[in-house]
């Protein structure tokens, strides 16, 4: 081996941790700030999982799908906050190489199946406003968990095809990655390879998973649209939109977000940027779920003080 070729072998040596920068900045309140909207999070999205199970008037398509929802989005922020949060207390922010791994994986699969589920949302509201009369006949219990299931089943090979040609490239250098977790843009920038194909692939998957589903969400509400214009009463029309507000809200925010940092071209501001935004789809959103889907739904806190005995079914 000659000597260019030993100080190439020396210089692409492999990374064994990464370090994650996230804001270090005032530790303590950063903590007590993640931990409350941990608790949150859990908290109200478990209660609309305990409300809509043990309620059998909330035993309907809707809020199966709802369901489901709030059991996932606490399962997409435990991925993060609470290694963001052991990081500060301890002021460690080393993640081992396989650790890095698992996170982008449950991220992205969770990230993926979200997608795909608030679709399923989406096409469940224009049954039930477009097509009321075989509403129940097309959307049964059967169809229901496969739509769920398939949105699991469809999410998982991709995600793990994508995160093994990621971390099959070489690491050197730096090993501090900016951001609060093992995300794919800051984590590409630190390998020693070229990316491009990686970067295409990421591309390709992105339009896979969040343009497609969103071109679903987006057709489905130009014919409820339709559906709602042609109603006669105000009032009806008022209704029937109220149904279908929340979930619009939590799509136009998790989209948003999800397509800015995924897909528009790098630029010196992208890092700030899509930190930011990370906290919007990984915490913000979830910790909201509860409040746009319940705040104004009479259901699910009539069914509430059902529960809580202040009203007999």
């Amino acid at each position: 081996m000659d000597l260019g070729q030993a100080n190439d072998k020396q210089n692409h040596s492999t990374v064994k941790e990464f370090v994650l920068l996230g804001y270090q900045e005032y530790p303590a309140l950063l903590f007590t700030f993640f931990l409350a909207t941990y608790t949150a999070i859990l908290l109200g999205n478990g209660l609309i999982v305990v409300v809509t199970t043990l309620d059998p008037a909330l035993h309907t398509p809707m809020y199966f799908f709802l369901r489901s929802l709030s059991g996932l989005e606490m399962c997409y922020t435990s991925v993060t906050l609470p290694k963001m949060m052991a990081s500060l207390i301890s002021g460690d922010h080393s993640i081992s190489l396989p650790a890095c791994a698992s996170q982008m994986f449950f991220l992205l699969f969770l990230g993926a199946t979200e997608c795909f589920l608030l679709a399923a949302m989406a096409y469940d509201r224009y049954l039930a406003i477009c097509q009321p009369l075989h509403y129940m006949r097309i959307m049964s219990h059967r169809v229901r968990i496969g739509m769920v299931a398939g949105s699991f089943a469809v999410s998982l090979p991709m995600q793990l095809f994508q995160v093994g040609i990621i971390f099959s490239l070489p690491f050197c250098g730096s090993n501090e990655i900016n951001h609060f977790f093992c995300d794919i843009p800051p984590l590409l920038s630190l390998a020693c390879a070229d990316i491009h194909s990686n970067e295409l692939a990421v591309y390709v998957e992105n339009i896979a998973f969040v343009i497609i589903p969103f071109l679903l969400i987006l057709s489905s509400y130009v014919q409820i649209t339709k559906t709602i214009l042609r109603m006669p009463s105000a009032t009806g029309r008022q209704k029937t939109f109220s149904t279908c507000s929340s979930h619009l809200t939590v799509v136009i925010l998790f989209y948003g977000s999800a397509m800015i940092v995924y897909l528009r071209p790098k630029t010196p501001e992208s890092v700030k940027v899509n930190k930011l935004l990370s906290l919007l789809y990984t915490i913000i959103i979830p910790l909201c779920n509860p409040l746009i889907y319940t705040l104004r739904n009479q259901e699910v806190k009539t069914a509430f003080r059902r529960i809580l005995g202040r009203k007999r079914p």
